[in-house]
């Protein structure tokens, strides 16, 4: 399934620099606002530590990762939904993404621009709530079917924090929140693995991206053998046929029963054929609800 996150905020607060870190992939990072106007669009790993270890019993030749795409979108500024700034039309990027990471400064810095004179948390997140329901208010006027509605303000949203080693804000108090000093972890993200282990340094762009996963109400399950050892995203809740369609469509309409086993069972069993003969595969009907880490095979 194709999710899409999308880095929004005010020019100047971090957005690209924290896309960059996230996918390392080079993008304009000018002190100017509107330095990026078309978005940025980069796939970026679920980090899993439980799909090495399977890959590893299994010993699989090739590992396939979960991932989520993030999307770098332009600065909004106050009156972006009459469009100032191009605010329409990076208004519009913001509707195509499944949720909002937005990113706000809480460090003044005079060498560093920021829209409104110097940076105020509370404002700058006000001044991006603002312009999403006004957005919403114009869509609503124009909308000839009200269900078909997809509102920007109803996005869910996670709160980055862009801190610095000194001059700090104080930090709003919101739910779903990080902080998180996003030029040193785009210098951490330069670094070679080597040069980390030396340097003792830790990013904490992992844990920004499973938060992110599970923000969405995603979880993964697992197909592992000598091919291949695979994580999976489903949304929370999936049954085992919706689990199935992940991996092809055949799988939910042609559904007969799933062969289900806890990940930490298939590590402790040591291999696939030991899990087998000492019977920790449980036969699973239609109406099992998948659990994050379950290994599945399918039988169709």
């Amino acid at each position: 399934m194709s999710l899409k996150i999308g880095i929004v905020g005010l020019p100047n607060v971090g957005k690209s620099t924290l896309f960059q870190a996230l996918t390392k992939k080079e993008v304009d990072r000018s002190n100017y606002p509107f330095a990026t106007i078309d978005p940025n669009i980069g796939v970026v790993e679920v980090p899993d530590p439980r799909l090495k270890k399977l890959a590893e019993i299994s010993y699989s030749k090739k590992v396939v990762p979960a991932v989520v795409e993030f999307v770098d979108i332009a600065g909004l500024v106050r009156g972006a939904a009459q469009g100032e700034g191009l605010g329409n039309k990076f208004l519009t990027h913001i509707r195509e993404v499944d949720a909002i990471l937005e990113v706000v400064r809480v460090f003044e810095d005079d060498g560093v621009i920021h829209v409104a004179g110097k940076p105020n948390p509370v404002s700058d997140i006000e001044t991006i709530q603002i312009e999403l329901a006004l957005k919403d208010l114009e869509t609503k006027e124009k909308a000839k079917d009200p269900s078909q509605l997809q509102l920007l303000s109803q996005k869910p949203v996670l709160y980055v924090f862009n801190i610095a080693e000194k001059n700090n804000l104080e930090v709003p108090k919101m739910p779903n929140s990080l902080m998180l000093d996003i030029k040193k972890e785009f210098e951490i993200s330069e670094l070679e693995e080597k040069d980390r282990e030396e340097l003792e340094v830790e990013s904490r762009l992992p844990e920004l991206i499973r938060k992110a996963y599970e923000f969405l109400g995603l979880i993964t399950f697992f197909t592992t053998g000598e091919d291949e050892s695979r994580a999976w995203t489903i949304p929370e809740n999936s049954k085992a046929p919706r689990a199935g369609r992940a991996i092809h469509s055949d799988f939910e309409e042609k559904f007969i029963r799933a062969e289900v086993m806890p990940y930490y069972k298939f590590v402790e069993a040591g291999s696939m054929a030991k899990a087998r003969e000492l019977g920790l595969l449980r036969t699973e009907g239609r109406e099992y609800v998948v659990k994050d880490g379950d290994i599945i095979e399918f039988k169709i």
